[in-house]
C-alpha cells in the first residue's frame, strides 16, 4: 500500500465507510463544519482518525480547488495484476469483466468505475502503458467505486484477452464499423466487454482478438459517444440480459 490523498465529499465518505482503517488523517476546511460535513467528521472520529481543520489555501495547495472542503490522507490499495484477474474469473460462475483499451482521461475512468460498480462488474482491466492510473481525480469522480471495484493492470492486453478466452470468457468489443448492435449480441454468459480509447477506438490487435464486435446505434449528427457513456450503455444492456 502507498499513502495518497483522497478528496471530495462523496469519495472521502465512501472511503471512510469501506476502509476506515486505511484513513490516516482528515483535513477539513474551517468553515465547512455543516450538516453535509458533520457525518464525515463523526465517522472519522469514531474510527480514531485525527481531524485537522485548516483554511482553503492549505487544501488548495494539497489537491487543487476541487476538494469540496475535505481531503483525506489514506493508504491506497495497489492495483491488481494478471494473477488477481485469474482468481476473480475462477471464483465466479459467470464472470463479468470490463476491459479498457487505452482510456487516458481520469474523469472518464472515474465515471466508468461508477457505472461498473452499479452494474456489478467483477473487475475493470486496463493495460499498464498508455492508460490512466488510479489518480486522486479518478477516485473523486468515482465517488467510492475505485475502492469497491477491483482495478487490474496488465502488461500485455492481447495476451490477457486470450487467457480469458481459454478460461471460457466471451470477449465482446465495441467498434463502429460492425453491423451488429449491442442489443442483438448475446451477453448472458461469462463476459468481457472491451471499449477503446477516446476518439481512437480499439487497437487493431485488440479488435482482432475479440470474439465478437458490437456497436451502439447512432441517430444524430455526432459520430461517437464519450467512452464513459458508451460503457454505461453496454454494461447495462448486459445487466438487462443477465437478469
Amino acid at each position: 500500500m502507498n499513502a495518497d490523498l483522497v478528496f471530495g465529499i462523496h469519495a472521502v465518505e465512501a472511503f471512510l465507510q469501506r476502509a476506515p482503517q486505511d484513513v490516516l488523517e482528515l483535513f477539513v476546511m474551517k468553515d465547512r463544519d455543516d450538516k453535509r460535513m458533520q457525518p464525515i467528521i463523526q465517522l472519522a472520529r469514531q474510527n480514531g482518525v485525527s481531524v485537522q481543520f485548516c483554511n482553503r489555501k492549505t487544501l488548495d495547495d494539497m489537491v487543487g480547488g476541487q476538494h469540496q472542503g475535505v481531503v483525506a490522507k489514506a493508504r491506497l490499495q495497489s492495483t491488481g495484476n494478471e494473477a488477481d484477474l485469474a482468481a476473480i474469473v475462477a471464483a465466479n460462475d459467470k464472470p463479468f469483466i470490463l476491459i479498457l483499451d487505452g482510456v487516458t482521461d481520469p474523469h472518464n475512468l472515474g465515471a466508468i468505475l461508477r457505472s461498473a460498480d452499479a452494474a456489478g462488474v467483477h473487475a475493470v482491466v486496463a493495460p499498464k502503458d498508455r492508460s490512466v492510473k488510479l489518480t486522486s481525480v479518478v477516485r473523486k469522480v468515482a465517488c467510492g467505486a475505485a475502492e469497491s471495484v477491483p482495478f487490474i493492470t496488465v502488461t500485455n492486453l492481447a495476451r490477457t484477452l486470450r487467457e480469458l478466452q481459454e478460461a471460457g470468457v466471451w470477449i465482446v468489443g465495441t467498434a463502429g464499423e460492425t453491423e451488429t448492435l449491442v442489443y442483438a449480441a448475446d451477453l448472458k454468459g461469462p463476459l468481457a466487454l472491451v471499449l477503446g480509447a477516446e476518439g481512437e477506438g480499439l487497437r487493431r490487435l485488440t479488435r482482432e482478438t475479440c470474439d465478437a464486435l458490437v456497436k451502439i446505434p447512432m441517430f444524430g449528427t455526432v459520430s461517437s459517444l464519450n467512452v464513459s457513456v458508451a460503457a454505461g450503455i453496454c454494461l447495462f444492456e448486459a445487466v438487462r440480459q443477465r437478469s
